[in-house]
């Protein structure tokens, strides 16, 4: 994506953005968050729950019914938009949040960190474990029984994840960044059909896994409602975001989908965000939401062409929302993906590609 120019600072799109930015105002004890006025921002849990307790609802939202246990609300004017709150029940929510971690970034899937790494076999095993990646022609003296070699891409050097208490007492000095560092840096992974980001297209020749059968459901079912009846959403390609604390999703248009009447179907794992749907151009003001983990949003036809985007999540306890991935992580084993979901959000987007 390209930076904004400096007439895309002064387009409505933008200045939504920076409203709901984190931002930190310095104080003499240490960084506070810049307070941020979120009295815009439509809130579907509410909207859903004034709809079970046959209140009214906002004026331009109105829901429709179909077979999910939710009911899924529209948008007068985003045709083509689909808010589905809560549809992942939380147990659906740890297995998708756990996928994402340790099978969607693995080899042949690409991830950010393919251009100067190359392919990361186990990277959130290895961030678990503790352990270093380390440039392979650098690397001397070691036991290559206690490194994990990684089959890499043309042109991009060697790199080890190596054990890092084994790495020191050997004296090892080679060029060299924490597992745990590559984690939190981790960006985006690709599923099935992968995308190749410098051509801004699909790249069909590029070696992938198919994306799993009860992802593929779970997507069919979802887009069901946004289809004429006997039409089949077939799942293709996904593209899985992995936020941290301040990072954001600039406005952008997901428009490489030979089809457009085909939704995209992008579900939200983890800590809250506030997620941006604007009109064709950037100057048309963006409408505000909160997304919560379990949150589904389908944006078909019309909805295609509006520029959208993520300007925020929040991280703190108040305000991240996630006390019931913490009641299902509860388990030891799963400590290390219940510390990584405190202060993340990952959104899974798949499409139909053709």
């Amino acid at each position: 994506m390209y930076g904004p120019t400096e007439d895309a600072e002064r387009t409505a799109f933008r200045m939504a953005e920076k409203k709901y930015k984190l931002y930190y105002d310095n104080t003499r004890k240490k960084k506070q968050p810049r307070p941020v006025d979120l009295s815009d921002v439509t809130d579907f849990k509410s909207i859903s729950e004034a709809y079970h307790r046959n209140a009214e609802l906002p004026s331009g939202i109105f829901p429709i019914h179909c077979d999910l246990h939710t009911p899924i609300f529209c948008l007068e004017s985003h045709p083509g938009f689909y808010f589905i709150p809560g549809a992942l029940p939380v147990e659906e929510q740890c297995r998708w949040i756990k996928e994402s971690l340790t099978s969607f970034p693995q080899p042949p899937n690409r991830t950010n960190h393919n251009a100067i790494y190359g392919p990361l076999q186990d990277l959130f095993a290895a961030a678990k474990d503790n352990k270093v990646l380390i440039q392979e022609e650098q690397y001397c003296g070691t036991n290559n029984s206690e490194v994990e070699i990684i089959e890499n891409d043309i042109n991009v050097p060697t790199w080890n994840f190596f054990d890092q208490s084994g790495a020191l007492s050997k004296g090892v000095t080679c060029k060299s960044v924490l597992a745990s560092v590559l984690l939190r840096k981790l960006r985006w992974s690709t599923l099935g059909l992968q995308f190749d980001w410098s051509k801004r297209s699909y790249n069909i020749s590029l070696p992938h896994n198919k994306i799993p059968d009860a992802l593929c459901l779970l997507a069919e079912r979802m887009a069901a409602p946004t289809l004429p009846l006997g039409e089949v959403f077939q799942a293709e390609a996904a593209i899985v975001n992995y936020f941290g604390l301040g990072d954001t999703l600039g406005g952008h248009l997901d428009d490489m989908e030979k089809d457009w009447s085909k939704p995209i179907v992008s579900m939200s794992l983890g800590c809250k965000g506030i997620f941006l749907i604007g009109g064709k151009s950037r100057e048309v003001p963006p409408l505000a939401m909160f997304v919560r983990s379990g949150d589904v949003i389908l944006m078909a036809g019309q909805a295609r062409e509006c520029f959208h985007g993520v300007p925020r999540i929040f991280t703190d306890k108040e305000n991240a929302e996630i006390s019931s991935l913490e009641l299902l992580f509860s388990d030891e084993e799963d400590s290390a993906l219940l510390e990584y979901i405190k202060t993340s959000r990952i959104n899974i987007n798949i499409r139909q590609v053709f």
